[in-house]
């Protein structure tokens, strides 16, 4: 893997922590559900295999959309390299990057929301009569 990207220890991208990071990073209403972020990831895992770099002609349409999706919650990143032919002519090659700081970053906010939740159901579980201070 390209270790550029790399900060965290974690250096691979499994689906669970890119289906959590989709299902985070998108917020539009109504949420992304889990099943659907586990199809997503694994579509886009896919392209990828064991690398984090792919080469934008294998996508088609419908795929480059996901991919441009995608790049908006910042979990895949475009980039383009131009190479001389040997003509004098230049060719551009256009790659997909795994955002891979991004991806943990967005995989730890639901961390987080999620033990925020736990937190709030434990005041739920307290009987109201604890929360009156000797009020009658």
């Amino acid at each position: 893997m390209n270790n550029d990207n790399i900060t965290h220890g974690e250096d691979i991208v499994t689906l669970k922590v890119l289906a959590t990071a989709i299902r985070n990073g998108i917020r539009s209403t109504p949420k992304v559900g889990e099943e659907e972020a586990i199809q997503l990831a694994n579509h886009i895992l896919n392209f990828f295999g064991f690398d984090d770099r792919i080469i934008d002609n294998y996508l088609e349409p419908d795929d480059r959309g996901l991919f441009y999706m995608m790049e908006e919650i910042g979990i895949l990143m475009p980039e383009r390299e131009e190479i001389t032919l040997y003509d004098g002519r230049e060719w551009r090659i256009h790659y997909w990057n795994m955002n891979i700081n991004k991806i943990y970053e967005l995989q730890k906010e639901v961390v987080l929301e999620e033990h925020q939740d736990e937190s709030y159901d434990i005041y739920k579980e307290i009987p109201d009569e604890v929360w009156n201070r000797g009020e009658e």
